[in-house]
């Protein structure tokens, strides 16, 4: 494959995502053996991270997907600028910080004490909106260009529009999570649930 003007810095991206993707799993524990002597206590174990592994499964499909619009959106992309490396550099951040909060969400969000972790994981969805919105307004700067193709200015251009949309629904989510925090855990899971049937319905067609 010949190498393009992103090609260090797409390669640099996709080596977080997949280093934030195999962490992942470092949060789900195995039960200590000396807390099981009989079958129902394993099952009782397991049961007990339920949550946990939820949480996995949310922090997974979260990275996945912001990975698959990343590569489509480089394919768009044969030129870079300083602010689009740096606005690359804060998706990154709250990729691989992500997988925190949503393990904090796991353990506290049947509790009383849900608030500040979901709170916490509204943030970081927030700031990852807040880095898509300035990765394509980089993209879109009129005086730098990063595309040579207007179809594919177009794309970056109502993807920017569409960014507007989610640092409203993320604003507002994470300033309610202080007082319906299992509802807005709820609401944030099954948006993203969505999109990842969204991007499988795209893919297969």
């Amino acid at each position: 494959m010949p190498e393009t003007a992103n090609s260090r810095l797409e390669m640099f991206c996709d080596g977080v995502f997949a280093i934030a993707l195999t962490l992942l799993i470092i949060d789900i524990k195995i039960p200590p053996t000396e807390n099981v002597s009989t079958t129902a206590d394993l099952w009782l174990a397991i049961k007990h991270l339920l949550p946990t592994i939820l949480a996995f499964l949310l922090s997974f499909i979260t990275i996945l997907i912001t990975w698959v619009s990343h590569h489509n959106t480089f394919k768009l992309i044969n030129k870079s600028s300083h602010p689009f490396i740096y606005a690359n550099g804060l998706m990154l951040l709250a990729i691989v910080f992500i997988p925190f909060p949503t393990s904090l969400m796991g353990d506290y969000i049947l509790t009383d004490h849900a608030a500040p972790a979901v709170v916490l994981y509204g943030a970081v969805n927030l700031l990852m909106s807040i880095s898509w919105h300035l990765v394509t307004r980089a993209a879109l700067n009129p005086n730098n260009p990063l595309t040579n193709s207007e179809k594919s200015m177009n794309t970056i251009r109502n993807i920017h529009k569409t960014g507007y949309y989610s640092l409203a629904i993320n604003t507002t989510l994470t300033i309610l999570a202080f007082w319906f925090p299992l509802a807005v855990a709820i609401i944030i899971s099954l948006l993203w649930i969505t999109w990842l049937v969204i991007g499988m319905n795209i893919t297969g067609d």
